[in-house]
């Protein structure tokens, strides 16, 4: 019978590699007609016959696949732990609900408590700030990187009620770790890298998702390895936060204990915690007010499939945006095009940087175009003219987020405490109403990027 399963188990994975082999072959590329993603999920049999093989063992929360892709994503980035969940959403929630434990003593966050972040980006950076009753202090973004203004982290620094910074590296260009990292340390902050657009990225020769007390990821099918849904925690170094942020994760328990698994504290009913009676069972035992964010381990199987291609993946994005660096070069009179933090131009060798400062390698989430005032054509055209060409293409995410709908109002349910803005944001108005970005994912060909190259200079009369 064992012999008949392990056969029979093998057929379905060989049927399924030949399935996947006829049915994902090539279209041909008709410019204009065929559409061209500005992101999207790239694979192959690997990662189909992943997911299948878990499927039929049916163990279908996180399990050994799961704490096999923590363990292997851990070693790349070179981190403690990593907590896989179920969205990168998710992951900023639990990094940053975690830093609300009262297990952290006189650091952890309380209600009233402010977080530094940056202005223009995706609101569930933002988000969980505000859900854990802490206050977000919105400073500026460069235009010119799209990161924060370092300048201004000082400024938004109170004695006594700043208690973290948690910001993300825009569309996969690292921010001044150095300045940020140093912030930090001299005032006894925490910090979140927002790391969901960046994997791959590194900063003086550092993995990005390293240099914080926590970082989060996000495997939703655009970003830089998709699980389909999912997202990560990743604890960098201290073990306590492992603990805090899983406990977050897994309903505020207390217990440690994975599924399918008792008693690995082998005190199981010796406990005595809160006002319960001693020996009350451990594994319901409650020390946060938490949440269920884990995803399925056949995600996790797809994910480990992924990860081998990290890499490669890295690779094309770097060169996807190159390739468009190069053939859109002539447009700098009506068009700034992003740099990486630390960086003073770029040419086809390359980027340059100052003598003295880190070197930083994104791993580009997409190409940024910042469309110059006065330029014969709008933003708006641009994003109309790629929009007809059939290429995909998206804003800088929320934008300034304190002009989105739920931030006015928010400002208006609390006359005006429920977050606090540091000076004009002036860089982040100027990415809401200028900046648009195209795809550099690694599913993209030459005859996509020339048909995108094609259409920008086309929407600026070259």
């Amino acid at each position: 019978m064992t012999d008949r399963i392990a056969q029979l188990r093998q057929e379905i994975l060989e049927r399924t590699r030949e399935l996947i082999a006829l049915r994902e072959v090539p279209k041909p590329f008709v410019a204009g007609t065929t559409t061209v993603p500005y992101a999207g999920r790239v694979y192959d049999a690997d990662e189909v016959t992943a997911g299948v093989s878990s499927m039929l063992d049916f163990w279908l929360t996180l399990g050994p696949e799961g704490e096999a892709f923590e363990r292997e994503l851990g070693e790349i980035l070179g981190v403690r732990r990593v907590l896989l969940v179920n969205s990168g959403s998710s992951a900023n929630l639990v990094a940053i609900a975690g830093l609300t434990s009262y297990k952290l003593g006189d650091r952890r966050i309380r209600p009233g408590d402010e977080v530094i972040t940056v202005a223009a980006g995706f609101p569930t950076t933002v988000a969980p700030i505000i859900q854990i009753g802490a206050v977000p202090v919105f400073i500026d973004n460069d235009p010119v990187t799209g990161n924060v203004r370092v300048e201004r982290l000082e400024d938004a620094y109170v004695k006594g009620k700043t208690k973290a910074v948690m910001m993300a590296h825009t569309l996969g260009n690292p921010f001044d770790l150095a300045a940020v990292t140093a912030f930090c340390k001299r005032h006894d902050l925490w910090l979140i890298e927002d790391n969901c657009d960046s994997l791959g990225s590194r900063y003086d020769g550092k993995p990005t998702g390293t240099f914080g007390d926590l970082s989060t990821q996000s495997f939703y099918p655009p970003h830089h390895l998709t699980l389909g849904e999912g997202g990560a925690v990743n604890i960098v170094s201290d073990p306590k936060l492992k603990l805090v942020c899983e406990s977050m994760r897994d309903w505020g328990r207390d217990c440690w204990c994975p599924s399918g698994k008792d008693d690995t504290c082998r005190k199981r009913y010796d406990w005595q915690l809160g006002e319960l009676p001693k020996g009350y069972d451990h594994k319901y035992i409650y020390s946060h007010l938490g949440y269920n964010l884990k995803p399925l381990d056949p995600q996790a199987a797809i994910g480990r499939a992924q990860l081998k291609k990290l890499p490669r993946f890295t690779a094309a994005r770097i060169a996807n945006w190159n390739y468009l660096r190069a053939g859109l070069a002539d447009l700098a009179d009506v068009v700034d095009f992003i740099l990486p933090t630390h960086a003073t131009g770029w040419s086809p060798a390359g980027f340059t940087f100052a003598a003295g400062r880190p070197v930083v390698e994104p791993s580009w989430f997409g190409f940024m175009l910042l469309v110059k005032p006065g330029a014969p054509t709008t933003r708006t055209d641009l994003a109309r003219a790629l929009d007809a060409a059939k290429i995909g293409n998206r804003m800088l995410f929320g934008g300034n987020l304190v002009r989105q709908p739920a931030f006015v109002q928010l400002k208006a349910d609390t006359m005006g405490e429920g977050f606090r803005v540091v000076g004009d944001l002036a860089g982040a108005d100027r990415i809401m109403n200028d900046a648009v970005f195209i795809g550099v994912y690694p599913g993209l060909t030459r005859e996509h990027l020339d048909h995108m190259v094609a259409t920008v200079r086309k929407a600026f009369g070259r």
